[in-house]
C-alpha cells in the first residue's frame, strides 16, 4: 500500500473515530441536559406547597424547593431564570405542585404566577386604617380572623403596604401581617438613602405621609401640603387637619361639627400641636415620597372644597375668603 494511501486510511479510521467520540459526546450532553432540567426528585413529596414571599431573592426560592424536594438542584433553577430574564419577575404568593414538573415549566409557573392553587386576589387601596384594611379581609375570606388581625396589625399602623395581594383560602393574620410588612420594607428600600439624610424620622414621615392620604388627591397637592404642614411644625402652630378625625370618630371632613373638633383626643390636631402619635392610615408610595420631598411655597393655608379640589392661601385673611367662597 502506497504512503498516500495509508495516510487516507489513517485518516479515515480518525474521522470515523472522531465522529463516534462526537455523537458520545452529544448523547453525555443530552444526558446531562436532561439529568439537569428533566429530571425529578426522587423524594418529591404529592401536592407540595411552597409560598414565595414578596421581595425574596431568585437563589432563596430555589434553595427552599430544593429543601422541600420540588427540585433537584437549585443551581440549574437559578441560573435557568436568570438566563430567561425573569431574576425580576418572581410573582409572590402560593404555589401547589401536584406531582413533579421539570425545570423549564417551575422556572415558567414562578415567573407568571401560575400558582395551581385557587389564591384569592384582595387590592387594599392607599390610605385605609388597619380597621378597614380588616374589613376588606373578612369579606374576602369568610372564615377571617378579625380580631387576630386587628391584634398583630394595630401596632404596625402605617407600615402595612396597599397593594394588590394573592392569598390561599385558608390565609392567617399573621401570613398576612407578614406579607404586607415584607412589601413595605420592599418598596421604601429605594427610599432608605433619602431618609437616612431626613431631619425627620421614619415614623414621622410614615405619620405625615398617612395624613397627606386623606388631605391630597394628586402628587403636586401632596407635596405643597406636605411644605405647608411641616413649616407648621416647625413654627409649633398647631396642625388644624380634619383627616385625623376619620381615625379619631370615622367623620370625613364634610361631616364635622364644631363639637367634632374640640374632641379630646391625642388624634386631634387642633387641639394639640405636633404629629399624632401614630400614623392615622397606611400610605402609598406617593404619598411618602410626598412628605419626604415637600415642596416649599409662601402658602400657609389650605382647604379642599366639595370637588376635592385644593386653594391655597398665604394669610389667614386670604383663607377666610376662600371658605366664605368654596364652602
Amino acid at each position: 500500500m502506497s504512503w498516500n494511501n495509508q495516510l487516507k486510511e489513517k485518516a479515515k479510521i480518525l474521522f470515523q473515530r472522531l465522529g463516534l467520540y462526537g455523537i458520545l459526546i452529544i448523547c453525555v450532553l443530552l444526558f446531562c441536559f436532561y439529568l439537569f432540567f428533566f429530571q425529578t426528585p426522587r423524594n418529591f413529596k404529592p401536592d407540595s406547597t411552597i409560598k414565595i414571599e414578596a421581595g425574596q431573592s431568585v437563589y432563596s426560592v430555589t434553595r427552599e424547593m430544593t429543601k422541600e424536594g420540588i427540585i433537584n438542584s437549585s443551581f440549574w433553577l437559578t441560573n435557568l431564570i436568570i438566563l430567561t430574564g425573569g431574576e425580576h419577575r418572581v410573582v409572590a404568593g402560593y404555589y401547589l405542585f401536584q406531582s413533579p414538573e421539570n425545570l423549564f415549566t417551575i422556572a415558567h409557573r414562578i415567573t407568571h404566577g401560575k400558582f395551581g392553587i385557587v389564591q384569592i386576589k384582595v387590592t387594599i387601596p392607599e390610605g385605609l386604617n388597619v380597621s378597614e384594611i380588616a374589613d376588606i379581609y373578612k369579606q374576602k375570606f369568610n372564615l377571617f380572623d378579625e380580631e387576630g388581625f386587628l391584634s398583630l396589625a394595630k401596632p404596625k399602623e402605617g407600615y402595612l403596604f396597599p397593594e394588590t395581594y394573592f392569598f390561599i383560602p385558608t390565609v392567617t393574620p399573621a401570613e398576612v401581617v407578614t406579607m404586607m410588612s415584607t412589601t413595605f420594607n420592599q418598596k421604601i428600600a429605594p427610599l432608605e438613602p433619602a431618609l437616612a439624610t431626613s431631619s425627620h424620622s421614619l415614623n414621622e414621615i410614615i405619620t405625615m405621609a398617612s395624613i397627606l392620604e386623606g388631605e391630597a388627591k394628586t402628587v403636586e397637592d401632596k407635596k405643597i401640603v406636605s411644605g405647608i404642614l411641616w413649616q407648621r411644625l416647625a413654627d409649633g402652630v398647631a396642625l388644624g387637619v380634619d383627616s385625623t378625625f376619620k381615625y379619631i370618630n370615622g367623620k370625613s371632613s364634610a361631616e364635622l361639627t364644631a363639637a367634632d373638633l374640640k374632641t379630646k383626643s391625642p388624634y386631634n390636631t387642633y387641639l394639640n400641636r405636633g404629629l399624632p402619635p401614630t400614623p392615622i392610615s397606611n400610605p402609598g408610595l406617593e404619598s411618602i415620597e410626598a412628605a419626604l420631598n415637600p415642596t416649599i411655597t409662601d402658602y400657609y393655608y389650605f382647604l379642599s372644597d366639595k370637588e376635592g379640589n385644593i386653594h391655597y392661601a398665604k394669610t389667614l385673611k386670604e383663607h377666610l375668603a376662600n371658605i366664605k367662597k368654596y364652602l
